[in-house]
């Protein structure tokens, strides 16, 4: 008998079928039911209450931002604005430079950069894409 089970995959999901022969158990997160205490903004700030990264960033001239690539569910819209302004808090002169590390995929794309950071990020920010395949 065969059994189908729904992957999460890049901005949907895809069917693995497996022989239930072959299958010892499926451990599924229930973040459909997950009711978190605070705002996903208050969990990101209080995450970055120690260190405080704006103590970290003081008399830093220079600071790279790594965040995931189009392949990864990572919420940079929310996370990058938050932590731009708290670098930007510790020093409004830091020239920031946000690198998506893509690892061994392909370069994220303007349009992917856009829908993950939001338009205000790719229009008024340093963004670098590492270029995996790149021989220089």
């Amino acid at each position: 008998m065969i059994r189908t089970i729904s992957i999460p995959y890049y901005t949907s999901s895809m069917d693995l079928h497996v022989e239930e022969k072959n299958l010892k158990t499926v451990i599924t997160a229930k973040t459909e039911d997950y009711v978190p205490e605070k705002s996903p903004k208050e969990l990101i700030e209080d995450a970055l209450e120690h260190p405080k990264l704006s103590e970290l960033a003081k008399g830093k001239n220079k600071v790279v931002l790594v965040t995931s690539d189009h392949t990864r569910a990572v919420p940079s819209r929310l996370t990058l604005p938050i932590l731009l302004k708290e670098i930007r808090k510790g020093n409004p002169d830091a020239d920031i430079i946000i690198l998506i590390a893509t690892g061994l995929h392909r370069e994220t794309t303007e349009e992917e950069q856009r829908r993950m950071f939001g338009d205000d990020i790719v229009d008024h920010e340093k963004i670098s894409v590492n270029h995996a395949f790149q021989n220089e």
